[in-house]
């Protein structure tokens, strides 16, 4: 009975503040307040900061009296009670995803024959990429180890030298998404990105569709400077909308979640795809997309300018809009918010004066911003704009190697970006792509198609095919060229092609629960069934098309994009 009761007490006092691992996102968090009294706000939608190397340096109520019995087991020595059994979970590949990926690769290299236009050397890479492919999707193993695994099989079967298998770690773009990272993680530790949001609550946040338009307003004022969507809805948005959530009543996990808390996670998710559309340093993938399309020589002059200017009025449009389609399609029970912006008010207060780290944080984003977009005319890469504000982060103390070190997904990005980019590149170099375009442009032919409505098919096919993927970067990789040289093979004009499908890449990260890393997020806080996110993520998706489609038609002609 001793036992049985210390052992409870320790476990309800010790488990009180955790946060879920699917909504860590390895990302540090600076707390509301730096005084000695409680947040206004419910401590449990605060993630707690802990480093790789030391213990949990800060929790939620930090300051309050600690337990008086300590959180072990007390057990007497006639206590014959045997231990409980630990499962040891499964180590190394998974069986069956490991034979299918393997099976793929083996089947398209020994038993398709191989077309007379393509050299052996180019069918054995595709069968390489095509089993790195599947293994992605079926994850075997992470993705990261996974990767390196197909890497080996090139180098090892000879099909790439070392020096070609490895080119691709020194691409300028991969190391711009990595330092993004980086970025993306000194919003969160110096709560820059909070306050912002917060500010938007205070302003906006009298009723539940303004306090919605708060949050997506305010993604999209710091998404070009947070190039992570991912990090801006763990480290950002969510905490936010919890925060809020709980002080209405509105529980995860809950019927109750439906009066507030289900509404704003999915207007933010939904919306998040638009913000990420919008710029093109708001993402990740959108840098790869761009890389990728240079290499089948479709050169953007301008990028930052070009892009931001092609996507400008279709997103602004799907933003706006967002917010009150689902308002009217998936209402919240809660319509009026009175205590929001006075909570934000209070919230704001406990924060104090914007801090020294903060200012840094905004001067240094105003620079790599200005870089990014006036970087042709100055003659500086994006990656060297990107260097130069992580070297004056590193440099004044906002952000310390350590930092680096532990943000997990810059070096797994790394890892396995670099794999498929350099995979991707040698196929375009083989003839690969080349002969998979020239054989869609002659079923394409056949069908008659004019090059609209081919344009129309392959982006919709492109858009959808993503309920097979877990990652939109992935996605990118394994598929973007492909689908772009079908479109130049179709007589699509480059550019248009390019940006379309780039733009899409963000949207459809809002299909699934699964589909992209704040999809995670957001569904791991528990205030939206499954269900409604499929439901509701195919809805949105076909109302994006429209709006992108409809307005985007009109816009881009403007342009002179066609």
């Amino acid at each position: 009975m001793e036992r049985l009761a210390i052992h409870s007490f320790s476990t309800a006092t010790s488990t009180r503040f955790s946060l879920s691992s699917r909504t860590s996102l390895h990302l540090r968090s600076r707390p509301f307040s730096k005084s000695s009294q409680p947040s206004i706000f419910p401590s449990s939608s605060f993630p707690t900061i802990r480093s790789p190397l030391k213990p949990l340096l800060f929790s939620p109520l930090s300051n309050q009296p600690k337990p008086l019995l300590s959180p072990i087991r007390a057990t007497s020595q006639n206590d014959n009670t045997p231990p409980p059994e630990t499962t040891t979970p499964p180590q190394g590949a998974k069986l069956l995803p490991f034979f299918i990926s393997i099976s793929i690769g083996l089947i398209v290299r020994f038993l398709v024959p191989k077309p007379v236009e393509v050299t052996p050397q180019a069918w054995q890479l595709l069968a390489v990429f095509l089993s790195t492919i599947a293994g992605l999707v079926l994850s075997p193993l992470p993705v990261g180890a996974w990767a390196f695994l197909g890497l080996t099989t090139s180098i090892v079967t000879r099909t790439l030298p070392f020096t070609t298998a490895f080119s691709a770690f020194t691409n300028e773009v991969i190391w711009l998404i990595v330092i993004s990272f980086f970025f993306a993680r000194g919003f969160v530790k110096t709560g820059l990105g909070d306050r912002i949001a917060t500010y938007f609550v205070k302003w906006l946040g009298k009723s539940t569709l303004g306090l919605s338009y708060g949050l997506t307003l305010s993604e999209a004022l710091i998404a070009p400077a947070m190039p992570s969507t991912t990090a801006r809805a763990g480290g950002v948005f969510l905490p936010i909308i919890k925060s809020l959530s709980l002080s209405a009543g509105s529980l995860p996990g809950d019927p109750s979640s439906r009066k507030l808390g289900s509404y704003l996670i999915q207007s933010q998710f939904q919306s998040a795809g638009n913000s990420s559309a919008l710029f093109l340093t708001a993402a990740a993938q959108n840098l790869l997309c761009l890389k990728l399309a240079e290499e089948l020589g479709i050169i953007i002059s301008s990028p930052w300018v070009s892009w931001f200017k092609a996507a400008s009025l279709p997103a602004l449009v799907s933003l706006l809009a967002t917010p009150l389609i689902l308002y009217k399609l998936y209402p919240p029970e809660t319509k009026d918010t009175p205590e929001a912006p006075a909570m934000a008010a209070k919230k704001l207060e406990h924060m104090g004066p914007v801090t020294r780290n903060e200012w840094i944080m905004v001067g240094t984003m105003l620079l790599a911003v200005t870089l990014w977009v006036c970087g042709e005319t100055l003659g500086i890469p994006s990656v060297v704009a990107a260097m130069i504000g992580l070297s004056i982060l590193l440099l004044l103390g906002v952000l310390d190697w350590d930092d680096c070190l532990s943000e997990k997904s810059a070096w797994d990005t790394l890892a396995w970006f670099a794999v498929l980019v350099g995979m991707a590149g040698q196929l375009t170099n083989l003839g690969i792509v080349s002969w998979m375009s020239g054989c869609v442009a002659k079923i394409l032919q056949s069908l008659s198609l004019s090059w609209p409505a081919a344009f129309g098919v392959l982006q919709a096919s492109y858009f959808f095919i993503h309920y097979l993927f877990a990652s939109q970067t992935g996605h990118v990789g394994a598929l973007y060229s492909a689908f772009l040289a079908m479109h130049l093979a179709a007589g699509v004009p480059g550019v248009l092609a390019a940006l379309a499908l780039a733009y899409n890449t963000n949207l459809f990260g809002a299909l699934t629960h699964y589909s992209s890393g704040q999809a995670a997020v957001y569904y791991g806080a528990g205030f939206v069934d499954l269900p409604d996110v499929f439901k509701m993520g195919f809805v949105m998706a076909l109302i994006n098309a429209i709006v992108w489609g409809v307005v985007g038609t009109f816009w881009w002609k403007f342009l002179g994009l066609y």
